[in-house]
């Protein structure tokens, strides 16, 4: 197993396919987790205090660690990509799932790569013709598409039924673009050489922004703390600490010592594990629809995924891979 940076320290395949292991299915859980989760607790609020309860814990571990107080620069470039990625990401799917079964979400924000893909093309439609889409990826891109399409669109059109509710869907589509946007954004973007520091400024920067979301939308008189379940409260306590530090973690270690097209694997696995997880523990049905929308858009993300050429700091479809887990 070749290491991704040469600088980083030699890891064993053992420990590598350990903490692949655990972002697979740690990551593809979550979905199901924030099923739970806002069960009793207002979606944006419950992602809220998700978030600013990780970050907090991380941000300690890691200024008591030795890493040096962010700038104001990074703070800001925290703020913007908190905004995207967790505000607009991840709050539009934990509201979404009130209407959206865990596994759709999870097989919905998988096709972010396709956005990231799509943005930049047309972002940077003047540069050279060798950095441009290939018409496999174009072609990978439309086939995205189609199986978002085959997912919401109407049973007497396809002659499938299990139709996904279509506000949901919508949001969830909102949400990849947002994420897709954010991980685009990252890339330039002034943030600390600590990966994990840069992490926690974000989750924060980004649980506040929830909470403030949740209070404009008044979810706070929908707050009782007497009616949360405990189901709620596993939920939570398993994205505060399985999701966002065990998952995260892993993630972030394996970006150092493995090569980005393996790590960037969890981006087809994750939804597979959240259908099924979903299907096996909440009773999710388990449609031809969504099993065929799963073939077409993982197939089409790992066909971008595969041809993207590698230049700047992370070909395009890689970097989306790289942040479209949820945190």
């Amino acid at each position: 197993m070749t290491v991704k940076n040469p600088t980083s320290p030699a890891a064993s395949k053992l420990s590598i396919w350990a903490a692949m292991l655990a972002v697979y299915i740690v990551w593809g859980s979550t979905y199901l987790a924030i099923r739970y989760g806002i069960q009793t607790i207002p979606p944006l609020l419950m992602a809220g205090l998700r978030f600013l309860i990780a970050g907090g814990i991380l941000f300690a571990w890691r200024r008591l660690s030795g890493d040096p107080l962010p700038t104001r620069r990074q703070w800001r470039s925290s703020a913007i990509v908190g905004f995207f990625l967790l505000l607009g990401g991840n709050g539009g799917v934990v509201w979404a799932e009130q209407r959206v079964v865990s596994g759709v979400a999870a097989l919905m924000v998988g096709s972010a790569p396709l956005w990231m893909v799509l943005i930049d093309a047309l972002l940077n439609r003047g540069r050279p013709r060798q950095h441009r889409p290939s018409w496999i990826t174009v072609l990978g891109i439309l086939l995205g598409f189609v199986g978002i399409a085959l997912l919401v669109s109407p049973g007497d059109l396809t002659g499938l039924h299990g139709q996904v509710d279509p506000l949901g869907a919508g949001v969830l589509t909102i949400s990849a673009f947002l994420w897709a946007s954010g991980s685009l954004y990252s890339r330039s973007a002034d943030l600390p050489d600590s990966p994990l520091l840069g992490t926690a400024m974000e989750m924060l920067c980004g649980g506040a922004a929830l909470l403030l979301a949740g209070t404009l939308g008044g979810e706070w008189a929908q707050f009782h703390p007497a009616q949360i379940s405990a189901a709620s409260l596993t939920g939570v306590a398993y994205l505060v600490f399985f999701g966002s530090l065990v998952g995260y973690s892993a993630y972030t270690w394996l970006l150092r010592v493995a090569p980005t097209t393996l790590v960037s694997t969890y981006a087809y696995v994750n939804p597979i594990v959240a259908i099924f997880l979903g299907n096996l523990i909440a009773g999710e049905p388990l449609t031809l629809r969504v099993l065929l929308a799963a073939l077409v858009i993982l197939g089409a993300v790992a066909v971008i995924t595969l041809t993207q050429p590698a230049h700047g700091k992370h070909a395009p479809a890689e970097a989306a891979a790289a942040t479209s887990g949820d945190d």
